[in-house]
């Protein structure tokens, strides 16, 4: 197995809770060549960063043709699967269209991921580790991790220097208005009654007090946009839109607060020491594994219910050490 390739498309959090994997497919195989074929702004996070040599954009024209029946394969795309080892497929492929064709492209060893994640059936992580451990390979070890490089740490440091330490950065959205925190809550937490008081006391004693920033993408506009408005003459910095793994190690050494979401799972496998709010999503299936995550779970799967001192007494808990 001196070529692998693992075919891995969805979302930001999708992608990472594979890593675990990915990691033990590594650890095994540590001279082969491993390549990612999925959505490039995402698996730039496993390029040259441990994980794969290469990473190959699933948005490819000619690719289409291999999610139909009996149609003509791009002969470069045949070649270039033929070239391999073993592919590992995380695709969505529930009527092995796309597993046909790859077969048509005379590729020997495939092996493919769970078609969809099962709530009844433990871990995602654990779920998504079975075509790994079907090969003999052991994951025992469910915590994600992502490795900046120097150049995305240099990033970092350029962008933070000025900020004062300890750094808290929040993402108040996710992938759906339900899994989020009630946006007056956010501001509630930081108002000189809840977490800025904890920042005052700290200041009062040892002259140092926290930084805040808000991350987000395209996705949370809405939300940053209020937040700008409400925090204008706060201090807030405001990160938006960056590459992932620029962002990874931007919350590498940070406190973050965020929902169940793909940004959250970054924070925890670059290290951010975090704080998750979970509703009406199961943590138990789909928050990271890692030691460095504390969940915070809303009473009847309701984030309006979880009350904004029970996120104050967490981080006031948390910035204590720091």
């Amino acid at each position: 197995m001196d070529r692998i390739l693992v075919i891995r498309g969805g979302a930001i959090g999708d992608f990472i809770l594979t890593l675990p994997s990915l990691k033990a497919l590594r650890d095994a195989r540590p001279d082969a060549h491993i390549e990612i074929l999925g959505y490039k702004h995402i698996a730039a996070l496993a390029e040259n960063r441990f994980y794969a040599q290469t990473v190959r954009s699933i948005e490819y024209g000619p690719l289409s043709s291999f999610f139909a029946r009996n149609l003509a394969l791009s002969t470069e795309l045949a070649d270039y699967f033929s070239n391999f080892d073993l592919i590992v497929s995380y695709l969505y492929d529930p009527d092995r269209i796309f597993e046909k064709n790859l077969c048509r492209c005379g590729v020997e060893n495939l092996l493919c991921g769970p078609a969809k994640i099962l709530e009844t059936a433990g871990h995602a992580a654990r779920q998504l580790a079975r075509p790994i451990e079907d090969l003999g390979i052991k994951v025992p070890d469910l915590s994600e991790r992502v490795f900046p490089s120097v150049d995305d740490q240099q990033f970092a440091r350029e962008l933070l220097g000025s900020l004062q330490q300890p750094i808290i950065a929040i993402h108040p959205g996710s992938g759906g208005a339900d899994k989020n925190w009630p946006l007056e809550n956010w501001i509630g937490l930081f108002s000189r009654r809840a977490a800025f008081s904890v920042a005052e006391e700290k200041s009062r004693q040892t002259g140092n007090c926290f930084s805040l920033i808000v991350v987000s993408g395209e996705a949370d506009e809405a939300q940053t946009e209020q937040l700008e408005r409400e925090w204008k003459n706060r201090g807030v910095r405001f990160v938006k839109n960056l590459p992932l793994p620029h962002l990874a190690a931007v919350l590498e050494r940070s406190i973050f607060i965020g929902h169940d979401s793909g940004i959250s799972h970054l924070a925890a496998a670059a290290g951010a020491n975090c704080i998750l709010l979970f509703g009406p999503t199961d943590p138990n299936v789909w928050a990271p594994q890692n030691s460095n995550v504390r969940i915070l779970t809303a009473p009847n799967g309701r984030l309006a219910n979880l009350k904004i001192e029970a996120v104050d007494a967490t981080l006031a808990a948390t910035l204590r050490p720091c």
